[in-house]
């Protein structure tokens, strides 16, 4: 399952590689893909979409899953 995610409050490539490494860290992510410039990430794997967006939240960015 895929899911995309939008993300507000990136502005530069450490914050594009510690919102790549949290969700990572959850359960279920077989692969992540962030851009920086379209403020999104795509999650690949099983992972609950509460789960990526609580990790993302951890890291003090807002994300919430985006509309299909």
């Amino acid at each position: 399952m895929a899911i995309t995610l939008d993300i507000d409050g990136m502005t530069c490539s450490h914050c594009v590689h510690s919102v790549s490494t949290a969700l990572k860290s959850v359960p279920g992510v077989e692969a992540v893909s962030v851009s920086l410039e379209g403020r999104r990430a795509h999650v690949d794997g099983s992972a609950e979409p509460n789960a990526l967006v609580r990790a993302i939240e951890a890291e003090g960015y807002q994300a919430k899953v985006a509309a299909r």
